[in-house]
């Protein structure tokens, strides 16, 4: 099949070089000179603007965007819809808020074009081992595009959820869980490597993954990473979060579900980029004003 890709990122790359192997057509654009020309020496076809990239594509067209979200992504979209025909396809595959898929399919409906979401995970092992995609959007031209999900993702890796956003729902829900689980890992290693027993955290975790309950690929990360690095001294506790987190919380407001779990593993993330917490201060002061409680000073 043949696809037009724009963004060469760190997955952008691995999905073009992964849709080349299996023999696809690919059309590529990104900002920079040196990404075209790695994707061309994998089998792409490099294209030197957005233009260039649709008049290399035979209609009706297919363009899948790989782009930070937000607003690099409308302006994206913006810019290719402009140049596409009616009966053409847009792609997002980027961690895109879901309501956003919405207003966008709105907006291309209208210049007769079809918008797909696409939720992907897999991060930089889907060269490998494929990606898990969650695919919103009109199912006929999900199935349309089924080629190209085939050959992205492992065996039964992708699945058509719904109507526009639903997608991105989903994958926003799958980052959540995500949170959740990989604190309850930090949590649970943490307590072990403190324990009298100066335990071996990465035959723990080696363990843990023959057969245990908590056997997951996160725990076979982790195993590697504390291979690596027994004690993590390479590393520094701060720990960034890509909004999904954030986005499924607000949902969870709005329908009233309560998610606590979810909710301290990204406030946890939050605490861990203060190289003080004013909040920390504050409980320190308020047990010295009631109780006269000792306090460190600062020097």
């Amino acid at each position: 099949m043949e696809l037009g890709f724009v963004g060469l990122g760190k997955m952008g790359m691995n999905m073009v070089t992964r849709l080349c192997q299996g023999q696809h057509q690919v059309v590529v654009y990104d900002l920079s000179m040196d990404l075209i020309r790695q994707a061309e020496s994998v089998g792409c076809v490099g294209a030197k603007s957005l233009d260039d990239l649709v008049s290399k594509l035979k209609p009706p067209r297919a363009v899948w965007l790989m782009v930070p979200s937000g607003a690099p992504t409308d302006s994206t979209i913006n810019s290719v819809s402009a140049l596409l025909k009616s009966g053409d396809i847009v792609i997002d595959g980027g961690n895109t808020h879901f309501p956003d898929d919405v207003r966008r399919a709105g907006e291309l409906k209208k210049k007769g074009l079809h918008y797909v979401d696409v939720g992907t995970s897999g991060g930089v092992w889907g060269l490998k081992l494929g990606y898990c995609l969650m695919v919103g959007g009109e199912e006929n031209i999900a199935t349309k595009l089924s080629p190209i999900f085939i050959t992205l993702a492992p065996e039964n890796g992708w699945a058509y959820m719904g109507s526009h956003g639903a997608g991105h729902y989903v994958k926003m829900v799958h980052n959540g869980i995500e949170y959740s689980m990989m604190q309850g890992y930090a949590e649970g290693f943490e307590l072990m490597s403190k324990s009298q027993y100066n335990l071996n955290l990465a035959k723990v975790a080696d363990l843990w993954m023959q057969g245990s309950v908590v056997r997951s690929w996160l725990l076979e990360l982790t195993a590697s990473a504390l291979k690596e690095d027994p004690k993590l001294e390479g590393l520094k506790g701060y720990v960034q979060d890509s909004g999904e987190g954030r986005w499924t919380i607000l949902e969870a407001l709005e329908k009233a579900v309560p998610v606590p779990t979810l909710t301290a593993a990204l406030f946890t993330r939050f605490r861990s980029r203060q190289e003080e917490s004013f909040a920390e201060k504050m409980l320190a002061a308020m047990r010295k004003a009631f109780g006269g409680h000792a306090v460190i000073k600062r020097e």
